[in-house]
């Protein structure tokens, strides 16, 4: 089994990344894979809602790394979502490369899969950042994994990362609660047959 984490902070081995290590750290100890996927910090498209994905399931803009990252997770048993705070929300181009991720493919292939979010701050707005990530699970039918606090760490560099204790612990409770639930999954698997996820049925409030 494998878990994806990304990295949506512009800093490959920041703050952001430190507590994603800590993750894949415990996931590791349960015997589960990781890979860490970094977003970079090259320029990224924002959805141009051209509804070219929804014939060909992916996005069609191929100048970043959406396509890849898609793929990845498609192919992952778990994903842990990272990003830095800025003004209360999580990192714009993180953003624009998950709206494409989501929209792009048919929201049946995401269900089920154990995900969860995390971010890092150095005061505040968390909260509000991790709201925003979750959405992105709830309306994909994921199964969204918590930790023994809400998953977050306050730090302005790695190393004051660190030194945020209970921040540290909450990310290796994350990890362990994660692998648990995955194996519990592969288990059941093996007696439960997964049921049929219906098709989305897209209507606004005139109809």
């Amino acid at each position: 089994m494998k878990v994806l984490l990304i990295n949506g902070s512009p800093r490959p081995d920041g703050c952001t990344y430190t507590a994603l290590s800590e993750v894949s750290g415990s996931l590791k100890k349960n015997e589960i894979e990781t890979e860490i996927f970094h977003i970079g910090n090259a320029p990224v498209y924002g959805c141009s809602a051209c509804r070219l994905c929804k014939e060909a399931n992916r996005c069609a803009f191929d100048g970043d790394c959406a396509n890849e990252l898609a793929e990845k997770m498609l192919i992952a048993d778990g994903v842990v979502v990272g990003s830095p705070v800025y003004y209360a929300g999580p990192n714009g181009a993180l953003c624009a490369i998950l709206d494409r991720v989501f929209f792009s493919r048919p929201k049946e292939r995401f269900a089920h899969i154990p995900a969860a979010a995390i971010v890092s701050c150095r005061r505040a707005g968390s909260t509000a950042a991790l709201d925003r990530l979750n959405k992105y699970f709830t309306i994909n039918s994921m199964t969204v994994i918590g930790s023994s606090y809400w998953n977050m760490v306050h730090g302005n560099t790695p190393e004051q990362v660190r030194q945020d204790l209970e921040g540290m612990q909450i990310m290796r409770r994350l990890g362990e609660n994660m692998a648990f639930l995955m194996k519990t999954m592969q288990e059941s698997k093996k007696i439960i047959a997964p049921g049929d996820v219906e098709p989305a049925i897209a209507t606004n409030f005139i109809r």
